[in-house]
Formats: structure tokens, C-alpha cells, sequence
């Protein structure tokens, strides 16, 4: 999509699988649009394109009313690549140059500042502190138009230095006030906000592109839920998967509902989902870390084709369009339970695990974390100890390849469970099982065609600790 008659053609078909791929803005109207955008097709001559919606807002377009194009799916691209740019940009999704600034990201990248400035500038049309300047819009947005939150509260939650820093952003990205966009919030907003306020929980949806098997998700995750940690209630087709979180600030508690096969429509559809939160600072972060575990910024058009086009895979792809794979709410956890397994990590969390200060149900205890878990004997703490002490890196901007090779060097690590982290922990979408004829026509979808080999063959998830040799 890189050629502009190619994507105005999109934007004349209103393409939703191009959504949150790029973005077009109106030179007379001064607004940006997502690609599916139902308002009249502007003349060609009047449009511009861009990568990013920070680099549409850079230009001096806000967003549309209409099709509020800050809220669509994240681009798949970032997750498939594993370059400086693609690990920035999960980085910068999760936060990271809001907590550590650019200086942080930097190193992190193992780059000098300038130097991320000059390749994501290049790349995407805006630096690092633009693009995080559009997430925290956007979350800033979220939670006007879903919370009774008070505006100066929202302003710090949403990671803004000062109120004044907050409303000169709104202003600029949605030309309204905070209490013009609160007011002019959908009706189904507004209802959000006034059951967020009865429950203390803000409402989410969380969107995705395509069609969306909600039911294989929610099978895995109950096959691996960790007692006092996660769970998956109700019956298929409803369920909800409930889970602890501890993020940057604090705190959490997420919940999300399974939508039926069929609800959602076919160019996308989202996820119910709630977050009880201790520090609304880490509603980003939580809301990024739910969107991996459920794989939810995915591109099933291209795994789709790309798989699809195999004989062998082919009836398998038909049967099931829009399968995902998931990855995970915290990547260190993931890797300690899929070297683990599920039974040793429930001892661990009665063992380590820090209890809730008011638990909610079933759930009473965050995973440990790596530094409580160092001292375990054999390789468990040997895997604890390097996370806790930096040697290995499972964050959103690691590098998947050095984190494989750090993972091989620690004792017990096999090659099955090496995939598996790679493919949950640091959510590769192209990590082939050891020894598994996985040709390199599937790439870089390996991660996919293992899921749909694995629906077809075993009838069942490939949990964490019930590697591939299943789907061999």
C-alpha cells in the first residue's frame, strides 16, 4: 500500500482492512480519516497520506468525528518486524517513552536518541515524542468519553506533564475542549461512563480488524489458566476471561467477554472488555497488553492469503478465516509457566505470588515476579534470575533474536519451549517448532499455520506447557 493511487482507491472502496494502516486527511476540510471512513470521498487532489496519525497530526489535521480514526486497530506491521523501527514502536505502544522519555527508548534500542528521531522521522513521518504525544490523545479520549472521571485527573492519568500541556493537545488533535468532547461523546459512550461510574471500572472495546475467532482464544486460555491468577467463566460463546495484572504503576484487573461467532462484522469488530485499575496511569499499558495477549492488531487478510494459498493448509484456513495467536499480558510470567508448566506454577504463586490487597473472586494473586522467583532451584531460577537481573530481555521492544539466543543458554531450556516463549512472550508471528516441516512458504505466518495444524490435528490449544510436538 505504499503507492497513493493505490490507497485513494481504497479509501473510494471505504477498505476497512486497511484501517489503522494508514491514514488520509482532507487539505480543505484540515481532518484525518481512517481508510473506511463513511463520509463523501474527497477529490483526489485534496487529499495527503500518512503512516501514522502523529504524522497526520504533525501536519496540522485533527481527527475526524466521524469515523474516530485514532481508535482503530494498531498496524500488524509492527509486530511482524523486528527491526529498530518495528521494536520502537511496541515500545512506544507500551508506554515506554512516557515512563523513561526518549532517552529511555533509546537505550533500550541500543541507539543514540538522534538516531531514533532520524529513523522513525523517516519512516513514519513523526518522531518518538509525537507518537507517544497521539497515544496519550488517545487515551486521553478514551477515558473523557467513558469515565466521570475529572478532567485534571484525566490529564495525568492519560500522561500529560500539566493540565494546560492536556487541553492544548486535545485541542489541537480533536478541536474541542475536554468538556466539548466529553459532552458530544456517542450515546453508547455516554452509557459506558455512567455504568463506569457505578462499577469503578472503565469500559473498553477492543478493536480488531477482520474476522475474529473469539472461541479458539478463549479455549486456550482456559486450558492454561493459572489458579489466583487468571480464570474463564460462563459457558462457549460467553465466556469471560478474568485476569491480574501488574503494570508500571500499579495494579490491575482485566476482564473480557468472548463474543459470539458471527457477532462481529466482516471487515472487523472488537472485544468487550473492563479494567480495574489502581493508578489510571497504567491504562496504556494495560490496554497494549491485553491487545497482544488476544492478538488483536493482526492482519487475518495477509495470514489469511498467505496460508490460504498452500494446499495443505488451504481447507484449514477456510475453516477457520481470522484465527489468531496469541501472545501474552506479561511476557516474563509466560516464559516461567512454558518452562514450568501449569501445575508448578500455581505452587509457585501460593508460594511467591504477592496477594491482592482486596481480591475479586477467584483471582488473589499476582505471578510472581522474576526477582521473587531467583532463588528457585534448577533451571526455573536460573530463567528468574536472568530477567531480574537484565541478561535476558522478553519486553515488547526486545530483540527476538538475542533473546532466543540468551533463552538457549540457560539450563533446561529445550527448543520447544524456546518457540513457545518466542511465540507468546515476544509474540513472533513466525516461530516454527523445532524439527516441525514448517516450509519457509508459510513465513511470516509459522505461528499461525502451527495454530491451525493444531485445531485440525488435536482438536485443542497448544498451552504453554504442552509444546508443539503435537502439531508435528
Amino acid at each position: 500500500m505504499t503507492d497513493e493511487e493505490t490507497r485513494y482507491e481504497t479509501v473510494r472502496s471505504r477498505d476497512a482492512r486497511f484501517d489503522g494502516v494508514f491514514f488520509f486527511a482532507v487539505e480543505t476540510t484540515g481532518i484525518y480519516c481512517r481508510p473506511s471512513c463513511p463520509a463523501v470521498t474527497p477529490k483526489r487532489e485534496n487529499v495527503r497520506f500518512y503512516a501514522t496519525a502523529a504524522a497526520a497530526q504533525g501536519s496540522g489535521f485533527r481527527a475526524c468525528r466521524r469515523c474516530r480514526p485514532d481508535a482503530v486497530p494498531g498496524s500488524a506491521e509492527w509486530n511482524v518486524r523486528a527491526d529498530a523501527v518495528g521494536r520502537a514502536m511496541r515500545m512506544i505502544d507500551d508506554g515506554v517513552v512516557d515512563r523513561e522519555g526518549v532517552t529511555g527508548l533509546a537505550a533500550r534500542l541500543g541507539y543514540s536518541a538522534r538516531q531514533v528521531q532520524r529513523q522513525l522521522t523517516a519512516e513514519l513521518g513523526a518522531g518518538p515524542v509525537a507518537l507517544a504525544r497521539a497515544r496519550r490523545a488517545h487515551t486521553a479520549r478514551l477515558l473523557v468519553q467513558t469515565t466521570e472521571l475529572p478532567i485534571t485527573e484525566i490529564a495525568f492519568a492519560a500522561g500529560f506533564a500539566s493540565v494546560r500541556q492536556f487541553n492544548d493537545t486535545v485541542r489541537a488533535v480533536y478541536a474541542s475542549t475536554p468538556t466539548e468532547l466529553r459532552a458530544a461523546a456517542p450515546r453508547g459512550d455516554a452509557a459506558a461512563r455512567r455504568t463506569a461510574a457505578a462499577s469503578a471500572g472503565i469500559p473498553l472495546r477492543l478493536a480488531h480488524r477482520g474476522p475474529y475467532r473469539a472461541e479458539a482464544v478463549f479455549d486456550l486460555l482456559a486450558a492454561e489458566a493459572v489458579a489466583g491468577v487468571e480464570e474463564v467463566a460462563g459457558a462457549p460463546g460467553a465466556r469471560t476471561y478474568r485476569r491480574t495484572l501488574r503494570l508500571p504503576y500499579g495494579t490491575g484487573i482485566a476482564a473480557v467477554r468472548e463474543r459470539r461467532p458471527g457477532a462481529a462484522a466482516r471487515d472487523g469488530g472488537w472485544l468487550d472488555a473492563r479494567l480495574h485499575l489502581t493508578d489510571l496511569r497504567d491504562l496504556t499499558t494495560a490496554v497494549q497488553r491485553l491487545r497482544r495477549l488476544f492478538d488483536l492488531d493482526a492482519d487475518p487478510y495477509a495470514v489469511d492469503e498467505r496460508l490460504g494459498a498452500d494446499g495443505r493448509l488451504a481447507p484449514l484456513v477456510a475453516a477457520r478465516p481470522g484465527l489468531r495467536s496469541p501472545g501474552s499480558a506479561d511476557p516474563e510470567e509466560l516464559a516461567v509457566r512454558a518452562l514450568v508448566g501449569r501445575e508448578a506454577a500455581e505452587r509457585l504463586v501460593r508460594a511467591h505470588g504477592k496477594a491482592l490487597d482486596a481480591p475479586c473472586g477467584t483471582l488473589t494473586h499476582l505471578f510472581p515476579e522474576p526477582a521473587a522467583l531467583a532463588a528457585e532451584e534448577g533451571p526455573p531460577g536460573a530463567l528468574a534470575a536472568a530477567l531480574a537481573d537484565g541478561g535476558l530481555r522478553l519486553d515488547p521492544g526486545a530483540d527476538r533474536e538475542e533473546a532466543d539466543r540468551a533463552l538457549r543458554a540457560l539450563p533446561g531450556m529445550d527448543g520447544h519451549t524456546v518457540a513457545v516463549i518466542r511465540r507468546r512472550a515476544l509474540c513472533d508471528p513466525d516461530a516454527a517448532p523445532p524439527g516441525a516441516d514448517f516450509p519457509d512458504a508459510w513465513r511470516p505466518w509459522r505461528s499461525y499455520a502451527l495454530h491451525h495444524l493444531t485445531a485440525a490435528g488435536a482438536g485443542g490449544p497448544v498451552t504453554p506447557n504442552e509444546p508443539e510436538e503435537r502439531a508435528r
